[in-house]
Formats: C-alpha cells, structure tokens, sequence
C-alpha cells in the first residue's frame, strides 16, 4: 500500500526549505530600455511580474532547466501572438485589460493577429520591457513544479483583486499526497506581491 500523508500523525515531518528569489531582472534584450540587470541563465522557478504600488505583482511564474532557453521560447510564442498581451498601464495598476488574448483564442483567430500585427507587435515590446523577472534557484525538477503550483494556487484562492492579472488554466503538478510537504520561507529584499512569507509545497 502507497505511503500517504497524514495532516496530525505526520505533522513533525515536515520540513522548512528558505527560497531566495533574485530580482528584478530584465526580460532579455531589453536591458537598454529598462535599465535592469540582465538575465543569469539558471535552473530555476521564475517570477514575471509589473511593478505595483511598493513592490511588485505576479502576472506569472514558471520553471525551466535554463532561463535564457525558456525565455528565448516565451519572446517568440509573445511575437507569434500566442501569448496574452496586457496593457502595462493597467497591469501596473492591478487590472487585467487585455490588448490582445492568446491561448485557444490565438489560435483560432491568426488572421485577426496577422492583420494587427504591426500595432500587437509594439504592445509586445511595451509588455515585455515592462516585465520585471525574479528567479529562485532549483535544481530538482520536482520541487520546482511544486514551487510553481503552489504559489499560482495561492494566487487563484487570493481575495485581493489584483489576483486576476495572472493568467488562469495552467497545467500545474501540485504536491502528491506521497510526497511529504515542504515549508517555504520565501526570502526577497523585494515586496512581491502573490508570494507570502512562507507558503507550504
């Protein structure tokens, strides 16, 4: 019979795991516009974010063995019209205002993206220069998927409004009920808002 977790006898089990997340870099190739840092190339759980109010906002995270390959991916899916493109001032502000839709409705809709491409194409540019990247190091691939789940989830149950602006319909791989829970003491000299203190994996 498969090992499962049980919340009181394996409560004394769980251990704490301190996360530093290092930030904010620039989406690459646009360090000359923002002024940020560029990208280190790491395995990693990524944060995009806007900036808000006194910090920043998650509009997405993601995992990947090397940042500079996943990025590179996320530019040309942003450029095909794949990706959703969100109007900065208001992203910026909280508020989910979309410029353009990706996803299913990208698909289904090529030529709307091929007739606008020109004006979706400079709104990709704002978006992206807009970006602020955070990252925390991780070589084990099933911790990072674990990372990720929990602080999209966290982000989805959220009362805030703000809690919109991440895009929703994610394929995520949350913790199994075999696997033991991990404590994360998320550490950041910067206010991100969507990633707690501490947030259990």
């Amino acid at each position: 019979m498969k090992w499962s977790f049980n919340r009181i006898k394996d409560k004394s089990k769980i251990k704490s795991k301190i996360i530093e997340w290092k930030g904010p870099y620039s989406w690459p190739k646009f360090e000359d516009i923002n002024s940020l840092e560029a990208l280190i190339d790491k395995e990693a759980v990524y944060l995009m974010t806007f900036e808000f109010n006194d910090g920043y906002l998650i509009a997405g995270v993601g995992i990947t063995k090397s940042t500079k390959r996943r990025f590179s991916e996320h530019t040309r899916a942003f450029k095909k019209g794949n990706y959703t493109i969100l109007d900065v001032k208001s992203a910026s502000n909280g508020e989910r205002k979309e410029i353009w839709h990706g996803w299913d409705y990208a698909k289904n809709n090529q030529d709307e993206f091929k007739l606008n491409k020109e004006k979706l194409l400079k709104s990709v540019d704002l978006h992206l220069a807009a970006l602020r990247i955070f990252i925390a190091e991780e070589p084990n691939v099933r911790i990072r998927e674990r990372i990720e789940a929990a602080i999209m989830h966290n982000i989805y149950v959220s009362k805030e409004p703000w809690s919109e602006l991440a895009d929703r319909g994610m394929f995520l791989r949350e913790r199994f009920n075999s696997e033991l829970p991990i404590l994360n003491i998320n550490k950041s000299i910067k206010n991100i808002y969507g990633l707690p203190s501490q947030l259990e994996i």
